[in-house]
């Protein structure tokens, strides 16, 4: 019995060529592994033949891996050719740490702002051109399903979070995601026009806060602040979740306070 890749190569004339095994990128990915945890054994630039022979590694399939490594910026390569372990993986650290220790400190404060408003309180954080939620203070008498699980991911210009990470943003940046994302709706009430929606992003640089006017999903609205760092980076968003016909404007301060508080545990010294 031909396959789809049988017919394909029929029809064409061209050679069929087989499906890259997930075994093979498992075995990359453990051979690159193997790779890293030996720099991080040595303190200082370790050599390739050291390291071929630390990881039992061919030299050659080691200087390949290498070299992919060395292009993300995952290692570094002096002029002596020797390597060490690059400054991607700091920066990669770093961000993990700061989504760590946000989820650590903002819990109990998100814990008690749901129970002086009853709603739900979502944390969220961006990744490339997405919000991500890392945790939920939610309850059976917020009243609301909640379709977004953490872990879950929405565009940006589609959340109130999202919006203040775009009000971060400058004017050229907030272009190119229009043009990267296409400013696709979710509702009738999204914001997939450009100019609409940076009117609004002025709104949430001019307030400090922002809003979602049942732009993710009908029947829901949302109010985010931001949460800063010890830098004064905006690195997360906290929000209320309620029905559309529940979000009351008298949570607003709360928020604003609660979000400020965050920001001061983390060390950040600003307004």
């Amino acid at each position: 019995m031909r396959t789809m890749s049988s017919h394909r190569a029929l029809a064409t004339g061209l050679p069929e060529v087989s499906a890259p095994q997930p075994r093979v990128a498992i075995q990359v990915l453990d051979r690159a592994m193997r790779l890293l945890d030996a720099l991080a054994d040595r303190s200082g630039p370790v050599t390739l033949k050291e390291l071929a022979l630390a990881t039992d590694l061919h030299p050659s399939t080691a200087h390949r891996i290498l070299n992919d490594l060395a292009t993300g910026r995952l290692i570094e390569r002096t002029d002596n050719g020797s390597y060490s372990l690059g400054m991607r993986l700091l920066e990669l650290g770093h961000l993990v740490k700061t989504r760590l220790d946000v989820r650590e400190v903002a819990l109990e404060h998100m814990r008690q702002l749901h129970e002086r408003t009853g709603q739900t309180v979502n944390l969220s954080v961006r990744q490339g051109d997405e919000i991500v939620y890392i945790d939920r203070a939610y309850s059976e008498r917020s009243g609301m399903q909640v379709v977004r699980a953490i872990g879950g991911r929405a565009p940006l210009h589609l959340t109130s979070t999202g919006k203040l990470f775009l009000a971060a943003a400058d004017d050229r940046q907030v272009r190119a995601y229009a043009v990267r994302t296409g400013l696709a709706g979710n509702t009738r009430n999204s914001l997939t026009d450009l100019v609409l929606l940076e009117r609004d992003l002025g709104l949430v640089r001019r307030h400090g806060y922002a809003r979602d006017n049942e732009e993710l999903e009908l029947g829901v609205r949302c109010i985010a602040a931001g949460i800063r760092d010890e830098s004064g980076r905006l690195v997360a968003g906290l929000s209320l979740s309620a029905p559309a016909s529940r979000l009351e404007d008298a949570w607003l301060d709360d928020l604003i306070e609660t979000a400020s508080d965050i920001s001061h545990a983390l060390g950040y010294h600003g307004e």
